[in-house]
């Protein structure tokens, strides 16, 4: 490009942003990209297919590991290929690769997940699925508490990005589908929604509906750029969110959820963990602290190790569902 990088001399100074190549990632890069142009930054995107996007045929829990699109993006954010990943902060491991950070979390559309049907279903509720319904999710968190609401339901494995999942519940693959609010909202589609699965009673992936700003941790002045779109209250609700699912060791192959909800005034974290059958679940609550959110989440996940969440992961290790925890 004509201009220099961010932090490559004077003159005009272009943030070249790394995005997943899906629609909805690129509109949510744009979101950031928009956002910095409104502060009279000028950005580009440069977009990736991650190995979660290519391997479509494989359900995300036997594919395993973490970063699965995340990764490439970060590899080359710490080269200095790229100035800033945007992610779903949903999909960021909780821990970060050394030298990486995250500068800034966005104010978080909705948060939860929804019910998608097909027409010829004719119900907008998960009540009212008739029995044996098949019901497409890639998310073990999703089929944890779909099994656990509704175990007469045949919960399938669904991939592919959200214009193909609503595609395949329109086509008859399947009879319904559980996808995250934000994404439809983003993309413009909320007509296919039938109905809102509300919190705490569902709980969705901690940090969904948020988008993260990825730099590296020496870059000051990106730092200084991105800084500028953080969202403090986001920014510690999914801060306690991700601590509750780090401190159980938690990811994409964890029925986990986790969300800050406002109830009469007061932030509560609420925290679920369960097995994949829906068999065995456990959900419990704190009042955030607005002081020290991630230790919100810590104690949490501790009150839940209490109560046997430790017993439910060693449960799903010894089923391969996760890796057991390797030593440093």
């Amino acid at each position: 490009m004509s201009a220099t990088r961010a932090g490559e001399g004077k003159g005009d100074r272009v943030l070249l942003i790394a995005t997943r190549a899906s629609e909805l990632a690129v509109r949510q890069a744009r979101q950031v990209q928009e956002a910095l142009a409104q502060r009279g930054v000028t950005a580009e995107l440069k977009t990736y297919r991650t190995t979660g996007d290519k391997r479509l045929d494989e359900p995300l829990s036997a594919i395993g590991g973490k970063g699965l699109f995340t990764r490439e993006l970060e590899n080359d954010l710490a080269k200095g290929v790229v100035d800033c990943c945007v992610h779903s902060l949903k999909d960021l491991p909780t821990e970060a690769p050394r030298g990486l950070t995250i500068a800034a979390v966005l104010e978080r559309e909705d948060p939860r997940d929804v019910l998608i049907v097909n027409s010829i279903v004719g119900v907008t509720t998960l009540r009212d699925l008739p029995a044996g319904s098949r019901v497409g999710t890639s998310s073990l968190r999703r089929r944890a508490q779909l099994l656990a609401a509704r175990s007469d339901l045949d919960v399938v494995e669904l991939r592919g990005n959200v214009p193909t999942r609503i595609k395949k519940v329109d086509d008859g693959h399947v009879h319904a589908a559980i996808l995250a609010a934000a994404g439809l909202h983003r993309l413009g589609v909320p007509q296919h929604i039938a109905s809102y699965l509300d919190a705490p009673a569902w709980l969705p992936a901690a940090g969904q509906g948020a988008i993260a700003v990825q730099i590296r941790d020496d870059d000051t002045h990106a730092r200084s750029l991105i800084a500028l779109l953080d969202d403090a209250r986001t920014h510690a609700d999914t801060n306690a969110e991700r601590a509750f699912l780090a401190a159980l060791e938690g990811g994409c192959q964890v029925p986990i959820g986790a969300l800050v909800v406002d109830s009469a005034g007061d932030r509560v974290l609420h925290g679920f963990i369960g097995d994949v059958r829906g068999k065995h679940t456990l959900r419990s609550s704190l009042p955030l602290d607005d002081r020290n959110p991630e230790l919100t989440g810590v104690r949490l996940a501790n009150e839940l190790r209490h109560q046997g969440a430790s017993d439910i992961l060693e449960s799903l290790r010894r089923a391969d569902k996760i890796p057991s925890p390797q030593p440093e």
